[in-house]
């Protein structure tokens, strides 16, 4: 007993517990694999074509995703002659890895015994965070020596350069109106309804366009482009490789999600649990509450694969300086206008 007591124990320990479970990666994969068969069946329904079916057509197709991890799964890792091969390996493992860390440093709970760790500036630690995906990105594309993945990192840096100030302008906006760096006092503060999303839209906007360019997401899925590039950055990897990848660009999405949901959508609202609630309704619910709405916003930014056309680069750059910058620094400007105004 006193070894499953020290395993269990290990298991939820809060960072353990958030990285590896709930919202961490057994919660982003489920929700990776229910976003794409939802991207795949709502770009289908809007031009009329078929979408997954025949595989499992009773329940919409949905079992053709499981088909497609177990061929990612079984396919041979093909390494080609002149990669260089620790990183060509461990950019994408490395990547992923990096991509769920954000997870370990919020809150998804007002309870401090359920923080991971102290929360006094867990905004600096996630805004710091969220910067270092792309970097494994575009090592893994100059490790492929491969004019196609070359290009598709250069594609990434460069969309890097323009989406990283919005977003990062455009979270700190909550911070600055409620005049916190802590994560839980930026949900508490939009307590009965006062959504940062409807105080400030103009941040809100800005991070969602800004997490679309960050993530590949359409119009903006420029660095993978089949048509030009073949598969960007990966176009050398193969099998598991490629579907790590492929599935860090979701999983990434996912975290984005999560946070804009923090920061604009209310979090874990309209919950409030107080000390004593238990690990059901003190943690795993209010958890829920942030995963769920995460959850519809990236379903939201699916629907966009269905209606929008890829933009070319210089298009994606000319909006991300013209349009998308300026609208982030409004939006930090509000907020500061609103805090000194005493909105909040």
């Amino acid at each position: 007993m006193g070894i499953i007591g020290w395993l269990l124990g290990l298991a939820f320990w809060p960072p353990i517990f958030q990285l590896l479970l709930v919202p961490g990666l057994v919660t982003a994969m489920i929700l990776v694999i229910i976003i794409i068969w939802f991207e795949r069946k709502a770009a289908a329904r809007v031009q009329m074509r078929v979408g997954p079916l025949y595989v499992s057509p009773r329940i919409g197709g949905a079992l053709q995703l499981v088909a497609d991890l177990i061929r990612f799964m079984t396919q041979e890792i093909i390494v080609p002659r002149g990669v260089d091969r620790a990183v060509f390996l461990g950019a994408p493992l490395v990547g992923l890895v990096v991509a769920m860390l954000p997870l370990v440093v919020v809150p998804v709970s007002p309870l401090p015994e359920t923080w991971p760790v102290s929360m006094d500036y867990s905004v600096v630690a996630t805004i710091a965070l969220i910067t270092l995906a792309p970097l494994f990105i575009v090592a893994a594309a100059w490790a492929s020596g491969n004019k196609f993945a070359v290009i598709g990192g250069l594609r990434e840096s460069y969309l890097t350069v323009v989406y990283e100030v919005p977003l990062v302008a455009s979270l700190l906006s909550p911070a600055a109106l409620v005049g916190s760096l802590n994560v839980a006092d930026v949900v508490e503060a939009q307590s009965g309804g006062k959504w940062f999303a409807l105080l400030n839209p103009l941040a809100f906007l800005a991070a969602v366009i800004a997490t679309l360019m960050a993530t590949s997401g359409f119009p903006f899925e420029i660095a993978e482009a089949e048509s030009e590039v073949v598969a960007g950055a990966f176009s050398e990897y193969s099998g598991l490789m490629y579907g790590l990848n492929m599935g860090a660009t979701y999983i990434r999405r996912y975290v984005n999600s999560t946070l804009i949901a923090l920061f604009f959508l209310g979090g874990w609202k309209p919950l409030d649990p107080q000390p004593g609630s238990g690990v059901f309704y003190g943690y795993l619910l209010p958890s829920l509450v942030v995963v769920s709405k995460a959850a519809i916003l990236m379903a939201a930014m699916s629907i966009l694969r269905a209606v929008y056309g890829r933009y070319r680069l210089d298009q994606a750059l000319d909006l991300g300086w013209r349009i998308v910058f300026p609208l982030s620094l409004s939006g930090f400007g509000l907020s500061l206008a609103m805090a000194y105004l005493g909105v909040a």
